[in-house]
């Protein structure tokens, strides 16, 4: 059983680092329509790349548009890009956007428009839901839902915050400590996201994606410590450890908002449920993983112990399997800079 468990485990996290290796098949799509001049808009449609090629979706703009589907796009990095403009009479308020294709796909679109000038808004489409009439001005409830529902997806998505949050809960085996673990790391992400969402702080994507791998690395190492070599930092000073990582991925979750874009006159709203988001989605990871640790402690309870266990063998392996993907990943990172 216990050979079982860390097959399980280490598959698991394989899977979750191939997630993030080919991740451009699971980015969003990015659609933005912004006025010109007159009842012209500007048109930018990002798609994201799989096996080589764009995905296959298309923004198809309302009917009262005279360029409806995108011109050729070009190959800009990590998507496909296509920019026009589009004469759109009557404006775009009350028009039906679709994206052709979306429903055969497992990623969603963000969809980003002003139909007045100044007053920006987010509405984010989904395979269930690959069409939307784009209201004049998105209410507060509407607001709400659509940053709430970004938070969760990207932090379900995030798997490097992911397998700190999982290194945390094996390090720190007490409830007590745990719990205030993760509130400080809350706390730490909500200072640094609003700050850096509002412009507060100003730091480059990739410096703080690999000082993000740079963290997972380092509970690794506190994970794979030897029985004996006295208290770890993370078991001497769980809290002031967790609050100071927090505040670096707190930045990385601002690097998405800031791609989303802020609703203009609704900011604070947006980010208290982006921030909510990202918590429920957190939430959620956590108490699958405790699930599935009280599970598998019914099944076979000195598996659980081992893993528990500074020194073993289990828990080693695991922490060296933690720690082996957030080295790749930290170079890869460092080498993008």
């Amino acid at each position: 059983m216990m050979q079982a468990l860390l097959t399980a485990v280490a598959l698991v996290l394989l899977f979750l680092a191939g997630g993030e290796a080919h991740a451009h098949a699971l980015q969003p799509g990015y659609l933005e329509l912004t006025p010109a001049s007159g009842e012209r808009w500007r048109v930018i449609w990002k798609v994201p790349v799989v096996a080589g090629a764009p995905m296959a979706i298309e923004a198809v703009l309302p009917e009262s548009c005279d360029a409806r589907r995108p011109p050729q796009a070009r190959f800009e990095g990590n998507a496909y890009i296509s920019v026009w403009q589009a004469r759109c009479a009557g404006g775009i308020a009350g028009g039906l956007v679709t994206i052709d294709g979306l429903e055969d796909t497992r990623t969603d679109v963000l969809v980003r428009y002003e139909a007045t000038p100044g007053q920006a808004a987010s509405i984010r489409l989904t395979p269930l839901e690959p069409g939307v009439t784009l209201p004049q001005r998105m209410g507060r409830a509407g607001v709400f839902r659509t940053y709430l529902l970004l938070g969760i997806d990207h932090i379900l998505k995030g798997v490097d915050h992911l397998m700190f949050v999982f290194a945390l809960i094996l390090l720190i085996r007490d409830r007590r400590r745990l719990v205030g673990a993760v509130t400080a790391f809350t706390a730490a992400h909500s200072v640094s996201l609003g700050a850096a969402s509002l412009g507060w702080i100003v730091v480059p994507a990739p410096p703080v994606e690999a000082v993000v791998a740079l963290s997972i690395m380092f509970l690794a190492a506190e994970i794979v410590r030897p029985a004996g070599a006295g208290l770890r930092l993370s078991e001497r000073h769980p809290w002031a450890v967790s609050f100071a990582f927090g505040l670096l991925h707190g930045l990385g979750f601002a690097r998405a908002l800031l791609d989303i874009g802020l609703p203009s006159g609704d900011i604070p709203l947006a980010l208290l449920a982006f921030n909510l988001g990202v918590e429920v989605g957190q939430l959620l990871f956590i108490m699958a993983v405790l699930l599935a640790g009280y599970l598998l402690a019914r099944l076979d309870p000195a598996a659980i112990r081992t893993l528990g266990r500074p020194g073993s063998l289990g828990r080693g392996s695991v922490g060296y399997l933690l720690g082996g993907i957030a080295a790749v990943w930290f170079v890869g990172r460092v080498a993008a800079f």
